[in-house]
């Protein structure tokens, strides 16, 4: 049921020029969810934290939340991308391990000047 409500939540905020799009990803999403060995409930919740820290780091005045690309399997959160400071690269480590459901964080960022 959680899931549906996620689907249908993010269906609604969909420009009506993408849903076709939104068909096309369901598709292939139904590929992805028959190929992983997770339970349909766990991915929802690897997808829930994968939502919940990009929101984190976007609202940080500290990190360019666009230059970094978050991944979550079985509550291990793997950052990959760039930060601008070792300052920035902790920030965002930080912020990650604060979210409920993470279990483990593995930062793959790069200090980029």
């Amino acid at each position: 049921m959680r899931h549906m409500l996620c689907i249908a939540v993010f269906l609604l905020t969909l420009p009506t020029g993408c849903t076709f799009l939104a068909i096309g990803g369901a598709a292939a999403g139904g590929y992805y969810v028959g190929t992983d060995e997770r339970p349909v409930g766990e991915m929802v919740d690897d997808a829930s934290i994968t939502a919940s820290v990009k929101t984190k780091l976007a609202r940080d005045a500290e990190i360019k939340a666009l230059d970094i690309n978050v991944d979550t399997y079985r509550g291990v959160v793997t950052l990959h991308g760039h930060v601008s400071s070792a300052g920035a690269q902790g920030r965002a480590a930080t912020l990650t391990r604060s979210v409920k459901g993470v279990r483990e964080v593995r930062s793959r960022l790069a200090v980029v000047r």
